[in-house]
């Protein structure tokens, strides 16, 4: 069932574009049948399999209110699956040697042992376990515009649990995290290390921190739904989830609510003064022929985008869960993570097994790699949905490729 949201067009099946590899047939037909059910406004799907490009589709509207239509090269924003393509950012550090994940995240940035951080590894902050995922103060885009200020910032946080006892979704935070452990030992941000030596290189168009040189006018526009109207839909966000976010003194409101200075529900991310500066947990803004080719290159083995065979082996493993249990101390649920990806957990299954690693993100788009079909799966949309994960679209998709067409696993 396709959730109702704010704006709700129709599109013509002519606007929809692409093709599909023999044998992909059902991936493409998944693809249009969302914008049959009138579920998208504008949407991009890309698969490429053992470094081959076997699904590419686009289609339907960047803006649902102008009717500019999604063309081949529209990129928007993909919120959490920016986690993703972060952690590839990190995978790729660590393989040059800058740092290493089971070292002190101190030992690199010594101002962080603050608040008797002093022991945190870089694994632990990484799989979500540091307790680090509200600030206080709370930053401005001002202040994530200049590293210096909010590394201090950063640095200065008192955990909200004891680290490696529990984890808990760091919605915004550990992407700028991550961003300073690159620039401690690097010397650039994250976005300027992804885009000059991974995204720059290999040609694809996907940025953390948004260049002037980038046309606008390929920009898509996210059409958001008003908080209100997720009391709507009960069914399908879990329980604990919503009350939490409902609750601005709790923990889950507060680790949205970064920087202050913004407001996601009032289209903010839809503007340049948050596409400008660097978000790595939440404002990636690419194509999905861009998200699907770097888990491709991830899937088979990473040599293409700089891995070694030992950060590849890490990225495959199982994830090292925290010693008090896997329930989410944000979102209230059971999840896995593992050196900044999502690990397959009971609400979530995708990809054929359990080395599968990726991100999904707010309103339905998701990335990742599954290594043992070789696939690098890449799909964005601008008509956010209701669902924490697995999205109907998004998961209608998944479903035709790993189960229908490569009889896999089926998909949750």
């Amino acid at each position: 069932m396709i959730d109702a949201m704010v704006l709700k067009v129709s599109v013509s099946p002519d606007l929809v574009h692409g093709d599909a590899d023999d044998g992909y047939g059902k991936v493409a037909d998944a693809f249009r049948a969302n914008f049959a059910a009138g579920g998208e406004v504008g949407a991009a799907l890309c698969v490429y399999r053992d470094g081959r490009k076997v699904v590419d589709m686009w289609g339907g509207y960047r803006d649902g209110i102008s009717r500019a239509p999604w063309q081949a090269d529209t990129m928007v924003n993909m919120f959490s699956s920016t986690k993703g393509v972060a952690a590839l950012a990190v995978a790729h550090a660590v393989s040059k040697g800058l740092f290493d994940y089971d070292e002190r995240v101190s030992t690199y940035w010594p101002e962080f042992a603050a608040q008797d951080k002093g022991d945190v590894t870089v694994r632990q902050l990484l799989a979500h376990q540091a307790g680090l995922c509200v600030l206080t103060p709370n930053p401005l885009l001002s202040d994530i515009a200049d590293p210096v200020r909010l590394s201090a910032i950063l640095a200065a946080q008192k955990p909200a649990w004891t680290p490696g006892t529990r984890h808990g979704y760091h919605a915004i935070t550990i992407g700028w995290y991550e961003s300073e452990l690159i620039r401690r030992t690097d010397g650039r941000t994250l976005g300027r290390y992804l885009a000059e030596e991974i995204t720059g290189p290999s040609g694809l168009d996907l940025y953390i921190g948004l260049p002037d040189s980038v046309d606008r006018n390929r920009l898509a526009t996210l059409h958001h739904w008003q908080r209100y109207e997720s009391l709507r839909h009960l069914d399908v966000m879990p329980a604990g989830f919503l009350i939490g976010s409902l609750n601005p003194r709790g923990l889950l409101a507060r680790t949205a609510a970064i920087p202050a200075d913004i407001d996601p529900y009032a289209g903010d991310y839809n503007t340049d003064k948050v596409r400008r500066v660097e978000i790595p947990s939440a404002n990636g803004t690419g194509t999905a022929r861009a998200l699907a080719g770097l888990y491709g290159a991830a899937a088979t083995g990473g040599s293409e985008i700089g891995f070694t065979p030992e950060i590849f082996d890490a990225l495959i493993a199982p994830p090292r869960n925290p010693s008090g249990g896997t329930r989410d101390m944000v979102l209230r649920l059971d999840g896995a993570y593992s050196l900044g990806f999502c690990k397959e957990f009971p609400r979530m299954v995708f990809g054929s097994s359990g080395k599968a690693f990726g991100t999904p993100g707010f309103g339905g788009s998701f990335g990742f790699a599954d290594p043992d079909t070789g696939v690098g799966f890449g799909y964005v949309m601008n008509r956010l949905g209701f669902h924490l994960v697995s999205d109907p679209r998004e998961l209608a998709i998944r479903q035709a490729l790993f189960h229908d067409v490569l009889g896999a696993r089926p998909q949750s």
